[in-house]
């Protein structure tokens, strides 16, 4: 029966639960497999380093272009320019980057990681390193760098 071949197709396997057509889109199976990697990265480097997803992106953005203005860290992160004053206040009290005033503009902030940040940051490495090996330990190394590549081809 038509039907029934179309219900198999749309309910989520071990769910019972029909997401429809949706199962048959890209960006649904993007955002589950999102889902399912902050999970991992929470259960896992947020819970022993304090560190978000989003928080480790922006240290890594800063530690790899010190002096980087806080607008640019914004625009590069592809987020709004009024959320990037939280995310550097709380790299800021975890004592991890520090923002200096520029001298010829005291409304511009240049974004340096302290020592401890980048003592902090080299452990936090390892730390995602061996999550992003646990959480990708289904795929062979030639499907990981093809997922990779593919990913990078939509964006």
């Amino acid at each position: 029966m038509p039907g029934s071949q179309i219900n198999a197709v749309e309910t989520e396997e071990g769910t019972g639960t029909s997401f429809g057509p949706m199962t048959d889109e890209l960006g649904f199976h993007l955002r589950r497999a999102q889902v399912a990697a902050f999970k991992h990265f929470a259960h896992t480097v947020t819970a022993s380093e304090g560190i978000t997803p989003g928080l480790y992106g922006m240290l890594q953005v800063i530690a790899n272009n010190s002096g980087l203005t806080q607008s640019r860290l914004a625009e590069v992160m592809e987020v709004d320019r009024s959320s990037i004053v939280k995310v550097v206040n709380a790299l800021e009290d975890k004592g991890l980057i520090r923002r200096d005033a520029a001298p010829n503009d005291r409304r511009s902030y240049h974004l340096r990681m302290t020592a401890e940040g980048k003592l902090a940051l080299h452990r936090i490495e390892e730390a995602v390193a061996r999550q992003d090996r646990d959480f990708s330990a289904d795929l062979s190394e030639d499907a990981r760098r093809l997922l990779i590549s593919l990913l990078k081809r939509l964006y």
